[in-house]
């Protein structure tokens, strides 16, 4: 059953996930590529809403995903999939922390943990990028004209938000219209 396949898929990928929603990114991009469920496209777009809605973006986009495969049920069973695994963690380790709290080995796994985070959340960055830019999948190149319009477009909005104090939303909703106007 395409449930239980789903639950499983994304019970795996919150065990593996260290780091946050952003580093759910890589492993739903192995997932598109095995199982066919979403497209790499999607998946950008998945990302897109899943960072602009509230609530964790793991958990958004396994919805979203759960939801694309298997109707709502499917959106159900992918978000308790992709959650299970950080309850139980959670649990666990809420028991044992303050036992091993000072013990080095504990220390040490922790300090291992963070250079792996930043992995996953980099190799999101750039998978995003590459879908993004249609780098690789339908020819798209660097210097293509919309990947250059995106790109510039992408440097200012970085440029600004270090010079301007406004709000995030204003710098998204500057980022739609300069898409719709530019057609990207």
């Amino acid at each position: 059953m395409i449930w239980i396949r789903l639950f499983a898929e994304f019970f795996i990928t919150g065990l593996f996930a260290v780091g946050g929603g952003a580093a759910t990114i890589p492993l739903l991009r192995d997932m598109s590529i095995r199982t066919g469920w979403f497209t790499l496209s999607e998946l950008a777009d998945m990302a897109a809403v899943a960072e602009s809605t509230p609530g964790p973006i793991g958990v958004n986009m396994a919805s979203y995903a759960g939801y694309r495969t298997a109707g709502v049920f499917g959106a159900v069973t992918a978000t308790l999939g992709i959650v299970s695994p950080s309850v139980i963690v959670i649990l666990v380790v809420a028991r044992l922390l303050d036992k091993y709290r000072e013990n080095r080995v504990t220390q040490s796994i922790f300090r291992g943990l963070r250079p792996a985070s930043a992995a996953l959340i980099a190799s999101a960055c750039f998978s995003l990028i590459a879908t993004t830019l249609d780098m690789g999948h339908s020819g798209g190149t660097l210097l293509s004209y919309g990947n250059i319009a995106s790109v510039c477009l992408a440097a200012a909005l970085i440029a600004a938000t270090r010079r301007i104090k406004a709000h995030p939303v204003l710098f998204i909703a500057a980022s739609a219209l300069a898409g719709i106007i530019l057609g990207m």
